[in-house]
Parts: structure tokens; sequence; C-alpha cells
């Protein structure tokens, strides 16, 4: 065994597979359809300031079924699942900073 082939050298190089039944990935399909009819159907009642909660909500509630079923999240180590949330509430920081900055410009 080669240094470049030796798994104690590279631990990260196995592969897990996880197979996941068409079935599943059907309802989250049909789940996400779901969601984006809300979305248009929210878009067309005013709530005023709202609306932009609501959306952002909607969506950030389709990106977790995207990122938890095809991008196989749910099936990942408990640090990576930490580190992605870590590096997405620091860009809901920034963006959430930046919102403050248009707000408050003269």
């Amino acid at each position: 065994m080669t240094y470049w082939t030796d798994k104690k050298a590279f631990p990260m190089t196995e592969q897990h597979t996880h197979i996941v039944p068409y079935r599943t990935f059907i309802i989250v399909w049909l789940a996400l359809l779901v969601l984006t009819a809300i979305t248009i159907a929210v878009a067309q009642v005013h709530f005023g300031a709202l609306n932009v909660w609501i959306a952002l909500g909607i969506a950030t509630a389709k990106a977790g079924l995207v990122i938890a079923f095809f991008m196989h999240m749910k099936d990942e180590q408990r640090l990576f699942k930490l580190a992605l949330l870590a590096t997405l509430a620091i860009l809901a920081i920034f963006i959430g900073l930046t919102f403050f900055d248009v707000l408050y410009r003269s």
C-alpha cells in the first residue's frame, strides 16, 4: 500500500453511500411545490412589512428541505452540520446588518 492509497493518511477518502428511496424524494418535491404555491398566495395578500419576513421564512423552509434531503445533509456527521449552521448564521448576520445600513441611510 502506498502513501497515496493509505487510509490512515487520508481518512476522509472513504465513501459512504446513503440509499434514499424515490418516495422520499417525491414527498420532498411535493412539499417544495406546496411551499412555492404558499409563497405565491402570500404574495397576493398585503401584509405590509410582514410580506418580506413571510417570504424569507418560507424560503428558509424550502432551503432546509433541499439541504437536508437532496444534499443528504441529514446523513452527515454532527460536526459538518454544525459547520454549515455556523456559516449560515454568519451569513444571516451580515445580511441583517446590510438591512440596517439601508434602513438608516439619509
